[in-house]
């Protein structure tokens, strides 16, 4: 509801139904929710994000059916799709909800329904639905992983490491992967004095809103008394760029 500009004490916006929340209401109101798998369930436990869409309509006589499409966005980067099917075709005209795991499911259902078959209908183009989710590039470990972060990001010593936007996003990590990258710069390692190192890690988070996000540490001895530093960058590329000033400082 939209509040006048000049009301001095706006209410706060109600907040967003999130995917639990989603979820509970559809099975609440499903007269068969019972008969879902409970695999089906299980999966959307871990549910990041949803999405419902009118699918089909068909109305005749006073009589009405709607199909939707309710899609869940899991933390693998997968997505579960429910199907609801709403008719007022029962004695008393009242709506009935019913929810099906497929589509085959949900056409065997609405062939049963007592609605004439020259009924207009209608079906929504394909792209008004959910986009495919496309699989995550990590195999992440859900761990602590918002606290790894802060870790990490109070021990950078660089000037230009990340701020507190991308804190403030981290800090709704609860899943994230570490990994070693290899190849630049082309002097580390032989530049310089000896036992300078130089390595670089990819810190990969998944956010709670499904987005990943990847921090770039170096690791490295290049400082004027041999000592270890960690620097973290927003970027692969930043992160290469700056062993490469580390390395050339060296030569």
């Amino acid at each position: 509801m939209s509040v006048p500009y000049e009301t001095a004490a706006p209410e706060p916006a109600e907040s967003p139904e999130s995917p639990e929340e989603h979820l509970a209401r559809l099975l609440g109101r499903a007269l068969n929710s019972f008969e879902l798998p409970d695999e089906a369930i299980r999966q959307l436990d871990c549910a990041l994000a949803h999405d419902s869409s009118l699918h089909s309509a068909h109305h005749s006589a006073g009589l009405h059916r709607e199909t939707y499409r309710h899609t869940w966005l899991l933390a693998d980067g997968s997505a579960v799709t429910l199907w609801e099917l709403v008719h007022n075709t029962a004695p008393g005209s009242e709506p009935q909800h019913e929810v099906y795991v497929d589509e085959e499911e949900l056409r065997a259902a609405t062939l049963r329904l007592p609605l004439p078959p020259d009924a207009p209908d209608f079906e929504l183009p394909v792209l008004m639905t959910l986009a495919p989710v496309p699989e995550p590039r990590h195999v992440y470990l859900p761990d602590e992983s918002a606290d790894h972060a802060r870790r990490l990001l109070r021990r950078a010593e660089n000037a230009d490491r990340p701020g507190t936007e991308t804190a403030r996003a981290l800090a709704t990590a609860f899943a994230h992967q570490i990994t070693q990258a290899f190849g630049r710069p082309g002097r580390t390692g032989r530049a310089g004095r000896a036992g300078v190192s130089f390595s670089l890690y990819e810190h990969a988070f998944l956010l709670g809103d499904g987005r990943e996000l990847s921090l770039w540490e170096v690791e490295h001895t290049a400082t004027p008394d041999g000592r270890h530093m960690c620097e973290v960058y927003p970027t692969e590329d930043a992160a290469r760029d700056a062993m490469e000033r580390r390395a050339a400082r060296l030569g």
